[in-house]
């Protein structure tokens, strides 16, 4: 990455109106030295897309607990696509069933964090994966 911060954005799609998991996560990837950029609360996937591009990042970290996932997480890799922008990462986190997951993977989210997932895991995950 040519000494480059990683660009993450963290996004909170959909009616959930708990942040306090996100705000943990975009700390700690700010720490590890990584530009965050946070989109708030009630985030539309197209909302979540259109910020990826005007920010020109390496990665999207979604988080949900609504339980509204496996229809919110694919719509932003989808629209993602429809840029031409699928080279972006897409992580999801939340309250995530352990059946959801695979499904999850084969739509195009590379990695679910649960809770529990410490950050450094996180922190690691994006920085190996965009060191690839």
């Amino acid at each position: 990455m040519s000494g480059k911060p990683i660009r993450v954005l963290v996004a909170k799609p959909g009616l959930d109106g708990h942040d306090r998991g996100a705000k943990v996560i975009a700390q700690a990837l700010r720490d590890a030295g990584m530009e965050v950029i946070y989109t708030g609360l009630r985030q539309t996937p197209d909302q979540i897309v259109g910020a990826a591009l005007q920010e020109d990042v390496d990665v999207v970290a979604l988080s949900c607990l609504s339980g509204a996932h496996m229809h919110l997480f694919p719509a932003v890799v989808k629209g993602l696509r429809q840029q031409n922008a699928g080279d972006i990462l897409v992580l999801g986190g939340g309250i995530i069933p352990e059946e959801d997951i695979p499904d999850l993977k084969e739509k195009g989210i590379a990695e679910i964090f649960t809770p529990g997932t410490s950050t450094v895991s996180v922190v690691n995950y994006i920085k190996g994966k965009i060191a690839q």
